[in-house]
């Protein structure tokens, strides 16, 4: 027995001698070494293959933007700490980055204080006009991440007023009664067929073109004295002195604030609809709430459903209507004209904003190329929504509306090609939705609103094209409209 205990303990030291000697390779491997599976005999000179790279995290589905904003309101500045972390969802290698940074329009309102990825700085990028762009150190290969920090302040531009025959009113800036806070961000544009796609702003119409991302947008005051109320993209949650604003597959995140705005609410299901207006306009605040509402409840019908938690209708202090992602404003005159009934440009035009969660939110396109998938549907849903709320008025639409402009031209131009701001609507808008009415007409009701179901399905969350719409289209129908399609777009589809 004791011969045994001697040898059991000259056997324990001799095996953490071994184990003293080889310490250095047991205590120290390699980063990619600790996710490979265990093996029984491991060798102090193995090598790790390339393929260990796959135990990274996945890349997210989206762009995620997030932002800290610090707004002061009397002025007129906003600062902002912003990370983006972008996936490379293209299909191909990335050798460069392009971003939108809209607000370098204007002298002075951009400064670009720093400017890093993954954590380095970028000492060599280009911002010419709204383009801001720079190579990448390495070439981002397909489903890869990188994040990048973008810290810059805006001084927000007096909103001027322009000529309405040339160009829309500009909302970006301020006015006497609110700060208006769109396409105020730099983003990554999309990447499509290895091209990025930013195009020149036009005299009318859009020129921008969003990918879908998520976004946590954290915002407080400068002044703890001056809180303004504050209209957003994204559903409010309070945190601490910031609060933030959630918004998930986004395609272009708005915040308007003003010291000055009326609010009034209805809940749609699990939305909350609220509007945001100035004094003395309580009445149509309310209306275009309830425009707003009915909408949400014909369009889930009709399309599918609404994605967002909230949706915010904003009187501009401007005479123009433009929509973001669960977010919209309305011309200041279209209050003003307001009369009490639906029969005015409030009502429609509250109808038109809100179809645009379908067609521009959810369903996205080239709004400089083909403003028509977007444009057309959202005009022939305000058809839509006076049937689904007094098809007694769907014929005074017709003629007020759409026919008083006697409207001419193809429907698929380009913003670039519409000759003016009224022939430019008339083209796109107006004759647009008459082929969606005649289409509807000619294929049944049935077929027509599975058609948009199933785009909205199949689109959803994407960039869509012509092509697309109408190779759908055609797999909801047996009944030839080629006739249509010549009568109304100048391209074969």
């Amino acid at each position: 027995m004791r011969r045994s205990k001697t040898y059991s303990l000259f056997a324990i030291l001799l095996l953490f001698s071994v184990l003293t000697s080889c310490s250095t390779y047991i205590s120290t491997p390699t980063p990619t070494q600790t996710n490979l599976p265990p093996t029984e005999t491991p060798a102090a000179t193995f090598t790790p293959e390339p393929t260990a790279t796959a135990t990274l995290p996945p890349a997210p589905p989206r762009a995620q933007y997030t932002m800290n904003v610090v707004l002061d309101y009397n002025a007129k500045s906003v600062s902002v700490d912003e990370t983006v972390v972008y996936p490379n969802h293209t299909g191909q290698p990335l050798n460069d980055l392009v971003l939108a940074v809209e607000p370098n329009f204007w002298p002075n309102c951009f400064t670009l204080n720093a400017l890093s990825l993954n954590g380095s700085a970028v000492a060599n990028y280009s911002l010419d006009g709204q383009k801001l762009s720079f190579a990448l150190p390495a070439v981002l290969q397909p489903e890869a991440t990188v994040t990048l920090q973008i810290r810059y302040t805006l001084n927000l531009p007096l909103i001027e007023p322009t000529n309405p025959n040339l160009s829309r009113p500009r909302i970006f800036g301020y006015s006497l009664k609110q700060v208006n806070l769109t396409n105020w961000y730099p983003f990554i544009v999309p990447n499509v067929a290895g091209e990025w796609v930013l195009h020149n702003p036009w005299y009318y119409g859009e020129h921008l073109v969003y990918d879908a991302a998520d976004y946590v947008v954290n915002v407080k005051s400068a002044d703890p004295a001056v809180t303004p109320v504050i209209a957003s993209s994204g559903a409010p949650a309070q945190n601490g002195e910031w609060t933030t604003y959630t918004l998930t597959a986004g395609r272009a995140f708005a915040l308007s604030a003003s010291t000055e705005f009326l609010t009034s609410s209805a809940q749609v299901g699990n939305v909350a609809v609220t509007s945001y207006y100035f004094q003395f306009f309580e009445g149509g605040g309310k209306a275009a709430m309830n425009a707003a509402a009915q909408a949400l409840q014909i369009f889930n019908q009709k399309y599918g459903p609404y994605p967002h938690q909230t949706l915010a209708v904003v009187m501009g202090d401007f005479n123009d209507g433009m929509e973001f992602s669960g977010f919209f404003y309305l011309s200041k005159d279209f209050y003003n004209l307001y009369d009490g009934t639906p029969k005015n440009y409030l009502i429609f035009v509250a109808a038109h904003e809100t179809a645009h969660q379908w067609w521009f939110e959810q369903v996205a396109n080239d709004q400089a190329a083909q403003p028509w998938l977007d444009e057309a549907l959202a005009t022939y849903s305000e058809h839509v929504f006076y049937e689904g709320t007094d098809p007694s008025l769907v014929s005074w639409w017709w003629a007020y509306r759409i026919d008083y402009y006697r409207p001419q031209g193809w429907v698929d131009i380009a913003v670039y090609d519409g000759g003016g701001f009224r022939p430019y609507t008339n083209a796109v808008y107006f004759r647009g939705a008459h082929f969606l009415d005649d289409l509807r007409a000619r294929i049944g009701d049935e077929a027509f609103f599975a058609f948009l179901k199933d785009y909205l399905a199949q689109e959803n969350g994407k960039i869509a094209t012509s092509a697309d719409f109408f190779r759908i289209l055609r797999a909801h129908t047996q009944t030839d409209f080629s006739d249509l399609v010549r009568e109304y777009f100048q391209n074969a589809y």
